[in-house]
């Protein structure tokens, strides 16, 4: 450890410092130290005058409906699987050295869905819940007013300005967060045309599927939706007997082969296609949406997805998204929490196959959920465990409990007492309803990287899309004093740095893969 105002190590060594005996948390001199290295870490931070670059890498990593008390939460379990007591834990999330908080409300809810909250921290515009890619001028299920309304996500014109692009996801790839990367849909729910209105396909809207492969050239794309993007009827190959897994498309088309017979030109037959400056790998992984749990993790889908995306010298932009979001709907905490911790892993493994001098790596969220923890637990005690004290009631509680959701539960005109829940316990809940619902807060951005100091204070969602397009030089930003012109001169001859863009991750598994 250096000097007051000396670089340090990287947030890791700060993670093993804390690692310490428990009675040395006892002496005032463990938390003195512990924050004096925190202050020499901070004043390490140089806000980088002149850093901008079109060519570094972008990575934006959205764990879907992770609000701050699904963060605290995630840590102690981090910990707990550790070993220890779990409050003491660090996420590597939590290493990043610039936090903003992000308001998530759409232009027409207090509380927000994922397509609305997606379309602004990716498009940049706030937006009408339940609509992709379009502006507020929008109106959901109508598709007429999709036209004229399409605003472009920072993967689409990541890939416009030369950039390697990809999409990992543990849910479906047309799900509302990937979708809002690519597609401009009036309703989230237009997976496919078998999903869509007559009018809306007689008035000229494409399914989500369709969009994925027809309008951004996109180079990895890796998550669930396989049914989506065959015709009717056709098996699926890994569940051939499982008709519910059978392809959806009514107009016959097979969306997966068209991807594949536009990739397949140039450079050696490798299914990787030229750019300006070469050739770029491609990879395509559609899974059965029954197929999540028996494939990849999303440490392992990121870092194959890094691991192409990184070969083109104009860098690069990936959107990876766990689903933690389905856990909290069913209101099974342990569920959510698993795959939070999962996150933070792609989220380690993503900054070892990166640097932060040249990938500027952004971590947040599309909403949070009604999800608490509380009960004066005492230190040490299971996430999932009993609070110390009975209620009124007479009966044991959970600390984690729910606002509301399908954990609601009255038998003989009282509470059932709690149980030390698995992972498919579903806590309690103060208001009965068939399905949790999302909540209000903001939710953090947690930032790394080139003009990561970009990230502070209380923002409007949809400013983050324009600090990454900024710090990229994408547009609008691309012809801002110091982007183009003065970076080109003072990289000279030499590589420029690629910086990678992250979101959130969800399920997924391989069907093709080409690199």
């Amino acid at each position: 450890v250096g000097s007051m105002g000396q670089p340090l190590c990287p947030g890791t060594c700060l993670l093993l410092s804390l690692l310490s005996p428990p009675d040395a948390e006892k002496t005032p001199g463990y938390w003195n130290k512990g924050a004096r290295r925190r202050l020499e870490l901070a004043l390490a931070l140089q806000p980088p005058g002149d850093v901008a670059d079109e060519k570094m890498g972008l990575g934006q990593i959205p764990g879907q409906c992770m609000g701050l008390s699904t963060v605290s939460a995630a840590r102690i379990y981090k910990g707990q699987l550790a070993g220890g007591s779990g409050e003491e834990s660090v996420l590597a999330m939590e290493t990043f050295p610039h936090v903003a908080l992000a308001k998530t409300y759409t232009l027409d809810r207090q509380v927000p869905d994922s397509a609305g909250t997606g379309t602004a921290y990716l498009c940049g515009v706030k937006a009408n819940a339940k609509t992709l890619g379009l502006s507020g001028a929008a109106v959901y299920g109508k598709c007429h007013t999709t036209f004229g309304n399409e605003v472009d996500s920072v993967l689409h014109r990541a890939r416009l300005a030369g950039k390697s692009v990809g999409i990992v996801t543990t849910t479906r790839v047309q799900h509302a967060s990937p979708g809002a990367a690519y597609a401009h849909s009036a309703s989230r729910g237009w997976y496919a045309d078998t999903n869509m209105p007559k009018e809306a396909l007689r008035d000229g809207c494409k399914d989500i599927a369709w969009q994925l492969v027809h309008n951004t050239d996109i180079n990895v794309i890796l998550g669930g939706g396989r049914m989506y993007m065959t015709p009717r009827w056709t098996p699926d190959p890994e569940y051939p007997e499982d008709a519910d897994q059978n392809g959806t498309r009514k107009d016959g088309r097979d969306l997966i082969a068209e991807w594949l017979n536009a990739k397949q030109v140039g450079c050696e037959g490798r299914g990787i296609v030229p750019t300006g400056t070469g050739c770029v790998p491609l990879a395509l992984a559609l899974l059965s949406l029954a197929g999540c749990p028996l494939h990849p993790s999303i440490v392992e889908m990121t870092e194959k997805a890094i691991r192409i995306l990184r070969r083109n010298p104009n860098g690069f932009f990936l959107f990876v998204e766990d689903e933690i979001d389905h856990g909290h709907h069913s209101g099974r905490a342990k569920q959510a929490l698993m795959e939070a911790v999962m996150l933070d892993r792609a989220v380690a493994r993503a900054g070892e196959l990166t640097s932060p001098a040249d990938t500027l790596t952004v971590v947040t969220a599309d909403h949070s959920h009604v999800f608490t923890f509380g009960g004066s637990t005492p230190r040490g005690n299971s996430i999932f465990g009993l609070a110390p004290k009975k209620a009124k009631d007479k009966r044991a509680y959970t600390s984690i409990l729910y606002g509301n959701g399908p954990g609601y539960s009255i038998r003989d005109g009282t509470r059932p007492a709690a149980s030390l829940p698995d992972k498919d316990y579903r806590q309690q809940a103060a208001v009965p309803l068939e399905t949790e619902t999302h909540s209000g807060e903001d939710v953090v951005v947690l930032a790394q990287g080139p003009m990561a100091h970009l990230f502070h204070g209380v923002q409007e969602q949809h400013y983050i899309a324009h600090a990454m397009a900024y710090a990229a030089c994408l547009e609008p930003y691309a012809t801002e004093p110091g982007c183009r012109a003065s970076r080109r001169a003072s990289h000279g001859t030499q590589c420029s740095p690629q910086p990678l863009l992250a979101l959130l991750a969800l399920c997924m598994a391989a069907l093709i893969v080409r690199d």
